[in-house]
């Protein structure tokens, strides 16, 4: 599951991406509310951490912002501004939950797995160009068309979804999608990503699911350069 931290100051935010990927979380990083906007507009997350005292924005206007799209991740507002007051307008604004810090790590992440827990019972589409992909009903489609996937497949392609824009790793999606180690000796990796570009990509102009030389696949609906591969 993929998660943006939005936190301007570099020791917490350290701090909360390793504890957050040690407990197996991929995890990115916004410094402001600028960058975290875009972040949010261009991938998909399952959870945001934001915090309120951001450089170039007021917290609660990333809050509003992040809420008018038709499908936003849940909240957790991690803030020094703990009085009733902050807590009960942040609430109020759309946050999900509100840890004040400083705080234990144990406590950050019991809230983060209560909120995933509870956003995964929402219904949920990933959308990139003419492509949707309805996580609750299993459901492809591309231009108005439906997509008939195989089960792998449908993993597959959600998995590199839910990371647009990011070089993944055949180590990556198979221990994601298989959740078995990868041996590099088998091309399984290579053939479903062939089904899936005939199903998806072939009869369609735009091109989504690309080849990333020495990397992977990644999944991008437009001309953008590759972000820094995630460690495999």
């Amino acid at each position: 599951m993929r998660i943006l931290v939005v936190e301007d100051e570099q020791r917490i935010a350290d701090f909360v991406q390793r504890g957050l990927e040690s407990a197996g979380y991929t995890v990115d990083v916004a410094e402001d509310g600028t960058k975290a906007l875009e972040r949010i507009h261009d991938s998909d997350y399952e959870l945001m951490v934001l915090d309120l005292m951001l450089p170039d924005m007021d917290g609660l206007t990333v809050l509003e912002k992040t809420r008018a799209r038709q499908a936003s991740p849940p909240v957790l507002i991690l803030s020094a501004r703990g009085g009733v007051d902050d807590r009960v307008k942040g609430l109020e604004h759309g946050a999900d939950d509100y840890l004040v810090k400083p705080f234990a790590f144990v406590e950050l992440l019991a809230r983060v797995r209560a909120l995933l827990r509870r956003g995964q019972a929402t219904p949920e589409k990933l959308v990139v160009g003419d492509l949707t992909l309805d996580c609750i009903r299993r459901k492809v489609t591309r231009g108005g068309d439906v997509i008939d996937l195989a089960p792998k497949e449908f993993s597959i392609l959600e998995y590199l979804m839910r990371n647009r824009g990011r070089a993944l790793s055949r180590t990556m999606i198979v221990e994601h999608v298989w959740e078995m180690e990868y041996d590099g000796l088998t091309n399984i990796v290579d053939v479903y990503i062939r089904h899936l570009r005939s199903k998806i990509d072939d009869r369609y102009p735009v091109k989504l699911i690309h080849t990333v030389r020495g990397i992977g696949y990644m999944l991008e609906g437009s001309e953008r350069p590759v972000e820094q591969p995630i460690p495999a």
